[in-house]
């Protein structure tokens, strides 16, 4: 078994981030007072920033005393993902993602201010069979250790990556690289679930994960407060050990 277990200074609590995949605000803001103290860190992507009001909740969760995480996987002409990410400073963000070449990171990287910028490396939803129907002749793992490295040396913080590629990770690039891993599923994953490159919470932290991101587990449970919380302790045992 890999056992990369996080030695960064991340209170144990914070290393969850839920992802706030709901409609609209009002169901966001609902959700958060729901869970209340289990989980103080949160990731808002495309579906709220659609919605509007998006900067309205940034704002929120902040007066909440809630991490926010930024997940709008910045891709553009890179002065405009430049100038996209400085938008964001000075607005309560931790973290942001972009998703593209060496001058879209670049770009991100030198307007970032105090928000740290994670690349995207390969998504979750993605399998071998789709990286060749998108022309990427290489395996799953080089092409994510590729994407990581560039992304560090042009000055991003971390990235985003399936914790089943994480150890590849820890082993071949240097550990003060952030790795954000979503896909996690606490049980078995569904046949409908459209996340292939999954990984228990347990594995995401022994692969060398630093945070994970839970979304339809929680969100989708009869009790969410208590299912956040059974994450929040399977995270507090996998460091306890």
């Amino acid at each position: 078994m890999n056992n990369f277990l996080s030695s960064k200074p991340i209170p144990t609590h914070e290393r969850l981030i839920m992802a706030l995949d709901v409609p609209g605000i009002e169901e966001a803001k609902a959700l958060v007072s729901e869970l209340g103290e289990s989980v103080c860190f949160y990731k808002i992507g495309l579906e709220l920033f659609m919605s509007g009001g998006y900067f309205e909740l940034i704002d929120w969760l902040n007066q909440q005393g809630k991490k926010v995480f930024v997940d709008l996987k910045f891709f553009d002409v890179p002065e405009t993902v430049g100038r996209a990410v400085r938008a964001l400073r000075g607005r309560g963000v931790e973290f942001t993602t972009v998703h593209g070449n060496d001058a879209i990171m670049q770009a991100a990287a030198r307007e970032k201010g105090s928000v740290k910028i994670l690349a995207v490396t390969v998504l979750t939803s993605l399998d071998r069979g789709d990286l060749d129907d998108l022309g990427f002749d290489c395996d799953v793992e080089k092409l994510v250790v590729s994407r990581a490295r560039r992304a560090l040396s042009l000055g991003c913080d971390g990235v985003i990556s399936s914790g089943l590629e994480v150890p590849m990770l820890r082993r071949e690039i240097d550990n003060k690289l952030l790795v954000i891993s979503p896909g996690i599923r606490p049980v078995e994953n569904r046949q409908d679930d459209d996340q292939k490159r999954v990984v228990t919470v347990d594995q995401a932290f022994r692969n060398g994960a630093d945070y994970i991101v839970v979304g339809r587990p929680i969100r989708d449970a009869a009790n969410r407060k208590e299912a956040a919380l059974r994450v929040q302790n399977q995270i507090a045992e996998a460091f306890a050990n």
